[in-house]
């Protein structure tokens, strides 16, 4: 029994000890969405849903919740966010090519269709980026509307 004691106090004091160790933030500024809404001008309800269930991963800036203080926690969040924002950033927006723009619409269109987005871990702590029907419905076809914009700005070839 005095081992496990051991065990479990080294486990603690390591606990303790990370909790003054954490990934780097992505706290950047939140009007840095507003090129990508300038762009794609989006209806305020679809502005609404992608503020709520898509900006904490896909920009520069979250929103983070109060168990990001806690490590490992942190960690995970942090991962998340940065493959969330290799994938599609908003805040580099006018960063993407029309080509690239018009592509990463077509994944957000599929992702949101087959409710891989968000992600279940995300809504399971934010109940309000659960999306409706009839919230994936709007995305969808503000995103396809905003597809056309950028197929008839690509060089033909």
């Amino acid at each position: 029994m005095k081992i496990f004691k051991k065990i479990v106090l080294l486990l603690l004091v390591v606990f303790i000890i990370a909790q003054f160790f954490g990934p780097e933030k992505n706290d950047g500024d939140f009007t840095s969405v507003n090129a990508f809404y300038a762009d794609t001008n989006p209806p305020e309800e679809v502005k609404l849903i992608l503020e709520t269930a898509c900006n904490d991963c896909h920009s520069d800036s979250t929103r983070y919740p109060w168990y990001n203080n806690i490590t490992p926690v942190n960690y995970w969040l942090a991962d998340h966010i940065e493959h969330g924002t290799k994938h599609l950033n908003f805040s580099k927006w006018n960063d993407y090519d029309d080509k690239r723009k018009d592509h990463k619409l077509d994944e957000l269109i599929e992702m949101v269709e087959d409710k891989e987005m968000p992600l279940d871990s995300y809504t399971w702590a934010h109940g309000e980026a659960k999306l409706s029907q009839e919230q994936i419905d709007a995305v969808i076809s503000w995103a396809k509307y905003v597809r056309l914009k950028y197929a008839f700005t690509e060089d033909p070839q």
